[in-house]
């Protein structure tokens, strides 16, 4: 089905009544629907104003707020193309995908002003505003003499809606076009298979330049009507303290971990919440097990990627699988091949191959990137590996660079993990490969211990031995406080790599080592 503009789309699921409250902050501060209606379009006015055509993208690098949000609408209903930033990144980064996206427009933090406006000048941009976490800047003033009525420019489902850098831990970063379409018939599917209702109110703590947070937090709230719970950035706490006001709730597996670890989060807290959601990173099957028997809930894990959006989920209604994605959504064709190309039977593992709407058509400015991304009957490569149990239910098994190959023989990262996982003493784990002069790579874990404990290497090596065949086994086992992880929770194991690349088989002496 034809989506045309994403806004046209969330404006239809807005209710009846706009004054109703859409957006509620921390600090109690109300935004309702009208206004999100009014000053979107007083934004998408602004752009126009700006001299923006559709296409132009606009770079946005700014605190988490509502306005924010707006900005966003408002570059659909412009039909202009929306460039979100981390946060995170400096200079050098946001100068790469500045001079990569050209955009028309750069939307900065008024701290930031003073180097992100040079740098943008420098690449030919036209225009630099601001936008604070409490609405500060230049960006709102500018638009507070524009209408507040805006036509939304039609767009066919093929249109630009986003842009989504990839994260870049191997090589350059890749620009994910996403179409209105793609966007828009994910949005559409999620409605429903997540069972959005009248009533649903969403507490949402996760940052709003990446898909988890934007597309698919926001704009299920949007297209239900439903109003939104809005924390600048996540705390157990304040979680806890407005789960009663409630009924669903996204988030990465840390923020699971965190909330576990308050002793207020209980069965009465989340009394009145019907659906947790869990992704952008892997969820234990322990954290999923003890949030069960804290909150008797069993929290709903899906699987997506910048270039897809969503894939594949666990079902509202039926079984939730610990350790698993779930099955493939409705219009979502997924398969897993073999090196060859042939479909892998049940429990096979082999690579993660997907086509359907929700499917990006390709990356920005990258033709040979993504001819080489696709198959010739159509479908993207994502690069994960994965299997399939025999009712259909996904499991990731890891990303197929960090696939280790040692003495010729495949070892998936994931078996390992799950297993030492489940130790005696181990809070997580990561199981990387390390260069080795006579295997071509060496298995390497790296341990993050329990409050309390102090693992040793030897035993956790014992453990395994019974349980993995010896070829499996990692040469080299560290211990470290914390795992390296990005702003959406993903363990980042090209630095767990570069720091431990020093190490060699013949000195087991290094003094990040575990003994083993």
């Amino acid at each position: 089905m034809s989506t045309g503009n994403l806004y046209d789309l969330l404006r239809r699921g807005f209710p009846e009544d706009l004054s109703a409250w859409c957006i509620e902050t921390e600090a109690g501060r109300r935004y309702d629907w009208s206004e999100v209606e009014r000053t979107s379009a007083a934004l998408a006015n602004l752009l126009v104003a700006l001299g923006l055509r559709p296409g132009d993208r606009v770079a946005v690098q700014v605190p988490k707020s509502p306005e924010a949000l707006l900005l966003y609408l408002a570059t659909l209903r412009a039909a202009c193309v929306f460039l979100p930033l981390n946060t995170g990144y400096r200079q050098a980064e946001i100068e790469y995908f500045i001079g990569d996206a050209e955009p028309a427009l750069v939307v900065c933090a008024p701290e930031n002003a003073s180097w992100v406006e040079p740098l943008a000048r420098r690449h030919g941009v036209s225009h630099v505003l601001t936008l604070g976490s409490e609405g500060d800047g230049s960006l709102l003033p500018a638009a507070a003499a524009q209408a507040q009525q805006f036509d939304t420019r039609p767009v066919d489902d093929a249109a630009p809606a986003c842009i989504i850098y990839t994260s870049g831990t191997t090589g350059r970063s890749k620009g994910a076009v996403l179409s209105h379409g793609n966007i828009g018939s994910n949005a559409l599917v999620l409605h429903h298979y997540w069972r959005w209702r009248c009533g649903d109110v969403l507490l949402h703590a996760l940052p709003i330049f990446h898909v988890h947070g934007l597309f698919v937090a926001c704009h299920g709230a949007l297209l239900s009507g439903s109003p939104m719970l809005w924390l600048s950035k996540f705390d157990a706490r304040a979680v806890i303290e407005r789960l009663p006001r409630a009924t669903i709730f996204m988030g990465v597996p840390t923020m699971y971990v965190r909330l576990l670890d308050e002793d207020g989060f209980s069965a009465q807290a989340t009394r009145s919440m019907r659906l947790f959601v869990s992704g952008s990173a892997p969820l234990l099957a322990a954290t999923f097990r003890q949030f069960e028997e804290r909150t008797g809930q069993r929290i709903l894990e899906r699987y997506g990627m910048s270039e897809t959006v969503m894939l594949t989920s666990n079902p509202y209604d039926g079984r939730r699988e610990p350790g698993t994605v779930g099955l493939p959504l409705p219009g979502v064709d997924l398969r897993i091949v073999d090196e060859d190309g042939n479909e892998c039977g049940a429990g096979a593992v082999g690579a993660i191959q997907v086509r359907g709407p929700n499917v990006f058509a390709g990356y920005w400015r990258m033709p040979d990137k993504t001819r080489e991304e696709f198959t010739d009957d159509g479908y993207f490569r994502t690069g994960d590996l994965g299997s399939r149990d025999a009712s259909g239910y996904v499991s990731i098994v890891g990303r197929s660079r960090d696939l280790i190959i040692s003495g010729g023989y495949n070892i998936y990262p994931k078996e390992l993990e799950l297993i030492l996982d489940g130790l005696d003493g181990v809070a997580e784990s990561a199981v990387i490969g390390l260069p080795d002069r006579d295997y071509g790579e060496a298995v390497a874990a790296v341990i993050v211990p329990a409050p309390g404990a102090r693992p040793d290497g030897s035993a956790l090596l014992a453990a395994l031995k019974e349980r993995i065949a010896s070829f499996k086994l990692p040469r080299h086992v560290f211990v470290i406080d914390e795992l390296p992880r990005n702003t959406m929770g993903k363990v980042q194991k090209n630095l767990l790599r570069e720091r431990f690349a020093r190490v060699r088989p013949d000195r087991p002496d290094q003094p990040d080592a575990c003994s083993g």
